[in-house]
This record gives C-alpha cells, structure tokens and sequence, in this order.
C-alpha cells in the first residue's frame, strides 16, 4: 500500500495529480540555460530566463515582456536598481514558489520586500509583512517600519506604531532610531500615543540631526511639544542646542504658564480595548467609601451591603469617587455599573483630568435619570484621574456604583448634544433598559426581542385603555429619531395611540400621535432627533374590546429586523398590577 494512501492524501479514483513533480520541473529551470529566451542584466551580472514563466508570476514581467514595449523584442533587459542577492531570493520563489525567510537576515528580508512591491507580488508582500510583525524588537522596528510607509502596507505600519507607542523610551535611546527617515521621525513623534517625556524625545532629536545633517530640523522640531517641558529643560536643554529660536521658548513658555492643563496637547498610552482602570495597570480609587470593589472586576456579587463604592450626594464637596490611572492613557468610552438590585435611578457627572488641577465633564447626566450599566464615549482625551460625582439618587442622597471600566476603543460611535446616537437597539434587557408599566406575564416581555412567539394569552405587554400605559426606561439618555412598535395582530383589529419621551419622568413629549388613525401590526415611527431616557406608550383605542396590546418595542428602528435581538428575560417578578386574565386579547 503506497504512502499515500497511508496518510489519506491518494487522489480520487480516476484522478492524477502530480503537483509535486510540476513544481520540481519548473523549479529546475531556476538560473537554467537550458530553453532561456530572455537575459536578466544586474549589477553587471547576467541572469538567464524563461519569458512565459516570468509572464505568468508577475503582472510586472508581463507587461514588460508582452505588451508591446521595446524591451518585448529585446533578448536581454537590464533592472536597474535592483539588488542582485535580493533579487535571486525572488528569482528562486518566482521558480519554486517556496522561499525560507527565517534563514535571511532581517535587511535582506526587507530588499525581498521591496522588490516583491516593485514587481507586484501581493501575496509575497503580505507573507513578508506577517513575518516582520512577527519578528518587530527594538533594534529592527524603525527600519519595518520606514518601509511599511515607503510602501504604504497600512496592516504593517499600524503593528510598527503599536509597538513603538508601547516601547516609545527605548526606541528613542536605541541607535536604531537615528536611521529612521525624517518623515517617518516627524510622523512617530507626532503621534499622542508616542508616550515619553518631552526632554527625552527633544534630546533624541537633536542626536538623530547629528547623524544627518542635512535634513529639514524645523519641520521636524515642529512636532516636538515644547510647552509639556518644565521651564529649567526648555532653558537648560533646549536653549544651549540653538536648535529652537529663543521666541519659540518664549511662547512655550508662554503657552505652559498661561493655558490651562487642558489645552496642553499631551501624550498618553494606546491601549485599545484593554480596560486601563484595573489594578494589574496601577488604577486604584483614591476618594470613595469601600474603595476596593470598584474596580474588583466583579459585577454580580452585590447587594444591600456590599460589592459597591459610594458617596454621600451631600457635604461631599464634589470629590465624588475618584480613579487615578496607573498612567496617563488615552481614553474616549466608560463603562459604569450604577447599583440596580430595585427601581432607583441616578443622576451624575464624570470628569477628568491629567494632574487634578484643571478638570473637563465628558459626561453631564446631572439631568436625566440613569439605572444600570452606562456605555458612555466622549471626545478621545489623555486622562490620568477620573471623578464620577453622583448628584442625585430616587431612593435615597447616597450614590452607589459597582464597577468601573475605561479604555480608547476602536469601535466607530456618534455623539449629538455630548449623548451617544445609537445604532442598535437599545430598548434591550443586554442594554438595560426595562418596562416600568405595562401588564405582561413576564417581565420585559416587549423588549425581550421575540416577535414570533405570541398569541392569545402571552408575549404581549398591555394596559386599560383610559387607565395607565406602557413605559419603557432606557438605561442612559441617548439622541432618538426612530421607534418601531409591533401591535397584536392576531385577528383583523386596530388599535389607535400616542407616544411621548421624557428624560426625567416630568416633562414629556409627543413624538408620534395615532389617536385618529387606525393601526395594526408593525409600526415604523420617526421624529425629529432628541435625547430621550424614558418612553411611554399609550392606546386609545382598540375595535375588539377596552385594553391596548403591545408586542415589541424597538428604538432606535431595526429594519429589518434582526432575528440576533436579545431574547434574555429579567429575573424580577412579573408586572401584574391589576388581573392579566381580564386584559387577554
């Protein structure tokens, strides 16, 4: 029995491959005499070759050899630029399709790049590229990545930054660094993620135009933030340089003593998606009573008594809970647990800072009314200190919060008016939100996503008409324009209604008003966009008997909708406060 079908790779019966043999064939052919119509010239050397196979590999060669250009009818052609030891790696995996990067060394990796670029070879160039983010150190990264830029491989030159932003100190003190291109200098050094003091990278600089004298040193020195150096660097190291005018310094200085902290244009560390308010990244809550369960990471062991952090929303004088970050991070999203074991809602603010001198509110829900978990994003900011002050609670003047999380996330948001503009649901159980009137036999059933599973006696959330209504609390306030409600539809009926918003519970807004319509089924609803924290459904009518039938509700819109909605229910009791069975269809 052949080997083969020993390791189930035999061919189906009536089929022949032999792959492995047309590869040897082919393969023989490399720096071959033998049938060569075509005579490489490089660096004086020249290179015997076979038309149709260099034709078939690269659109490069094809267009050179096939298309009608002088060198169609030439029997040799020199590549000018081209590096002979690189190119006869190339040569050998034009041939064979095979090429061994591990056994090359790194700058004979990165000629194979360039010439893979040069003659198109996409798939070899996206090889190599894997293979040098796989090898990035210290030593080697500025040069990957001066050739990721050269060559715009964007997947490679974003692993490059990331690498640098985590290792910024080390790289300006390696002797790597000072072969750095000038634009690829100017653009790592511009970058607010690139993390090391202002006097390091300035004292970097000044060493890289040492080693290249004949480079544009204003541009460069543009991009180095003059006004993050305390005024003894600016005059005991940066004036001795002459490398920066003296009115320069005078309006960093300037700018350091006059703008507030928060105009400052300072870098932080790049961590996307990894939650910076942790204790394995050094964040630790310095105001707050029962510190240790904020950022604990555990948001199910809580109850009346414990697995939160609070304040009084009295005689705090605005300290409220307050993080400080391991380091200065970049951030624009939190994510707050409110405690949420009953019906309380909360009202706060959130503000950060880099040194607790000037402070920015990136979240004001001090009007609205907020429960649960709080997805917040903001303008993308360096923070080191985070203040969450709590200026309202329903219940009692105590603010309670479980977890806390912080991160720069990646993930594409809206902001109108400094709230979120949604694009998914988030009239959801996963989203927080609930049904705070309504009859049903089970609790958030209109927003449990199922709108197959209904009949006579289930799946539906109602109310008498000329007697309470339906209504929904979203989790945060969020900028509205769109509803879409499912109405009963088992039989022929109709129903009429309205629907109002409200922030606060208080004051409220139509936004839709059916009262002399005749409705059934699916309703799709817009309005003119508006923060929105609580929504209220209310029937008036109904041709089959007195009480108004709700199925599904929906905000903003999902058309169509997605078979994914979240179908979890709530484990609080039932709402049930009047009889269910005298309120069936």
């Amino acid at each position: 029995m052949s080997d083969s079908h020993h390791l189930g790779t035999a061919p189906s019966l009536g089929e022949v491959e032999h792959i492995s043999n047309l590869s040897e064939n082919i393969g023989s052919l490399f720096w071959n005499e033998n049938y060569s119509d075509i005579t490489l010239l490089i660096e004086g050397h020249r290179i015997p070759g076979h038309k149709v196979i260099l034709a078939s590999r690269s659109e490069y060669f094809r267009a050179l050899l096939y298309n009608g250009l002088l060198e169609t009818n030439l029997t040799e052609v020199e590549l000018k630029g081209t590096s002979l030891p690189a190119f006869k790696v190339l040569l050998k995996y034009i041939y064979t399709g095979h090429m061994t990067l591990a056994s090359l060394k790194e700058e004979m990796v990165l000629e194979i790049l360039g010439l893979a670029h040069q003659y198109n070879f996409v798939e070899l160039e996206t090889a190599i590229s894997d293979y040098l983010k796989a090898i990035l150190n210290i030593r080697n990264v500025c040069m990957i990545y001066d050739m990721a830029s050269l060559f715009n491989l964007s997947s490679l030159a974003e692993v490059c930054c990331s690498f640098v932003d985590r290792n910024a100190l080390d790289i300006i003190h390696h002797e790597s660094f000072l072969s750095l291109s000038a634009s690829g200098l100017k653009e790592m050094i511009s970058r607010d993620s690139f993390c090391a003091s202002e006097v390091d990278i300035f004292r970097a600089v000044c060493e890289w135009a040492q080693q290249n004298p004949d480079a544009d040193m204003e541009d460069i020195l543009s991009a180095v933030r003059l006004p993050l150096m305390a005024l003894p660097e600016l005059l005991n190291v940066v004036r001795p340089t002459g490398m920066v005018s003296p009115d320069t310094i005078l309006d960093a200085i300037k700018a350091r003593t006059e703008s507030r902290d928060t105009d400052l244009n300072y870098r932080g560390f790049l961590m996307p998606e990894e939650n910076v308010a942790s204790p394995k990244h050094g964040a630790q809550v310095l105001h707050g009573e029962l510190r240790s369960a904020l950022l604990d990471g555990d948001v199910h062991t809580y109850d009346m008594e414990r697995g939160f952090t609070r304040h009084s929303i009295d005689d705090n004088n605005g300290q409220g809970i307050l993080v400080m970050l391991g380091k200065q991070c970049i951030i624009n999203h939190m994510k707050i647990l409110l405690w949420d074991r009953d019906m309380r809602s909360y009202s706060y603010f959130v503000e950060v800072s880099v040194d607790q001198k000037d402070w920015v509110r990136v979240v004001d829900h001090t009007q609205y009314l907020c429960r649960s978990w709080q997805q917040l994003y903001f303008k993308t900011r360096v923070v080191r200190y985070i203040k969450i002050v709590g200026t309202h609670n329903t219940v009692n003047r105590v603010f309670h919060v479980v977890s806390f999380e912080c991160m720069y996330t990646n993930r594409p948001f809206r902001l109108e008016k400094n709230l979120l503009y949604p694009v998914h649901n988030v009239a959801t159980v996963a989203a927080s939100a609930w049904v705070i009137e309504g009859v049903s036999r089970s609790r958030n059933a209109l927003i449990n996503g199922d709108t197959e599973n209904y009949d006579w006696d289930s799946g539906y959330t109602c109310h008498q008409l000329g007697s309470g209504a339906i209504v929904v609390q979203l989790a945060q306030p969020f900028i509205l324009d769109s509803m879409r409600i499912l109405l009963w539809d088992c039989d022929a009926r109709s129903y009429s209604y309205y629907i109002e918003v409200s922030t606060d519970q208080t004051n409220w807004h139509i936004v839709v008003d059916k009262r002399k319509e005749a409705c059934r089924g699916w309703q799709l609803i817009s309005f003119p966009s508006r923060p929105v924290v609580f929504v209220r459904i209310v029937g008036t009518h109904n041709t089959a008997n007195e009480v108004f039938h709700c199925v599904h509700f929906e905000c903003p819109a999902q058309v169509p909708l997605s078979s994914s909605a979240n179908s979890s229910s709530s484990s609080l009791t039932d709402v049930a406060a009047i009889n269910l069975d005298e309120m069936v269809p």
